[in-house]
């Protein structure tokens, strides 16, 4: 069976893409003023680092090699919930170790020192707002997550047009 890959799906491969690079270099690859690894390696263990990189990228490879499965088919019940529910597991995560702390200051006191340790010296284009500021490479890959459970959603929740024309051919015929 020929696969109908469709355009958003080439995207949401794209923007998981991107994700699985964020997760191997982000800790580990200098990137200039996006990253400071040696900070981020003074404040966590190399077993620590390289154990949360594997487990970061073992789920982002999941992601990928689900979509990969089913790109161009109908995808089925399970895998569009768990594209959907996983990433926004991830998501709900980046909430509450970010963007929660930063607009509302929950947590903020915990993880304001070990973030302005890890991620002072990198470049940040928001304000700073209970003593953190996300860094651009992080809100980068927050909005690309947030691009890729959108787009997962459409995904689940259209039909491909040759279906859907099919589904038609196939009523009018009856």
């Amino acid at each position: 069976m020929k696969r109908d890959i469709r355009f958003s799906e080439k995207l949401l491969i794209a923007g998981l893409g991107f994700i699985f690079l964020f997760m191997i270099v982000q800790d580990w690859v200098p990137l200039g003023t996006l990253n400071d690894i040696q900070a981020i390696r003074e404040e966590h263990s190399f077993n620590r680092l390289l154990l949360v990189t594997m487990i970061n990228v073992g789920q982002i490879l999941l992601l990928i090699g689900l979509i990969i499965l089913f790109i161009g088919k109908r995808y089925p019940i399970w895998v569009r919930l768990w594209l959907i529910i996983h990433q926004i597991c991830i998501f709900a995560g980046v909430l509450l170790s970010w963007w929660i702390p930063y607009f509302f200051g929950y947590g903020s006191e915990q993880i304001a020192e070990s973030y302005h340790e890890m991620f002072g010296d990198t470049h940040t284009f928001l304000p700073l707002m209970n003593g953190i500021a996300p860094n651009t490479l992080h809100v980068l890959f927050h909005l690309t997550l947030l691009f890729c459970i959108i787009v997962t959603i459409y995904i689940s929740t259209t039909t491909r047009k040759k279906e859907k024309y099919n589904n038609n051919l196939s009523e009018n015929i009856s």
